[in-house]
């Protein structure tokens, strides 16, 4: 910034829109001249790009935009379901729409069947369970390889699908013929006879 640039020769740019390469001296000159400050835009460029502005207004904008880019983001969080083998259907439905929601929400599905005692002797029934619940949200994301058992857990990942994530619109498709509200029958005009 101003003095500090140690570069002979910068492309400035002015508040009024002109462009031009010249030495730092008399861009630091012309800017001072304007009330304003010189500031290293592009130092990597060559010439190094240097623009005349407020300053303090600069670092606000900075920041501004800064803080705009971070409210937009979307950190993916994974959610965990934790099932049993012997897990009932109505645990099962409601752990599914949850899932369901985990998913349209644009979060990653952790699907986990537990094995307790003797029940690891039946993993296969846990695999079983997690393939039908990888195959119920086949609408809704997309699974992450097959079930894995690392330990006394099986586990499955899914992902959401890009197109049903909420606040992306999905496209909906034309009507071919537009139908009219047809309102009451208008009753006859009376005869004047």
């Amino acid at each position: 910034m101003n003095e500090s640039i140690r570069v002979r020769e910068v492309r400035a740019v002015f508040p009024d829109g002109t462009t031009e390469v010249m030495p730092t001296a008399a861009a630091l000159r012309k800017a001072q001249e304007l009330g304003l400050d010189l500031v290293l835009i592009a130092p990597t460029a060559v010439p190094p790009v240097a623009k005349a502005v407020d300053f303090g207004h600069y670092q606000y904008d900075l920041k501004k935009k800064q803080h705009d880019a971070r409210k937009k983001q979307h950190v993916v969080q994974v959610k965990e379901l934790k099932f049993r083998p012997n897990t009932d259907d109505h645990d099962y439905d409601f752990k599914k729409k949850h899932a369901i929601r985990f998913l349209q929400e644009g979060n990653r599905v952790k699907a986990v069947v537990q094995f307790r005692g003797r029940e690891i002797a039946h993993a296969d029934l846990g695999k079983k369970l997690l393939m039908r619940f990888a195959a119920d949200l086949t609408a809704y994301g997309s699974v992450e390889g097959m079930p894995r058992l690392e330990g006394r857990n099986a586990h499955v990942l899914i992902s959401p699908v890009k197109a049903l994530v909420k606040g992306e619109k999905p496209e909906k498709p034309e009507k071919s013929e537009k139908t009219e509200k047809q309102g009451p029958p208008t009753p006859p005009a009376p005869s004047a006879s």
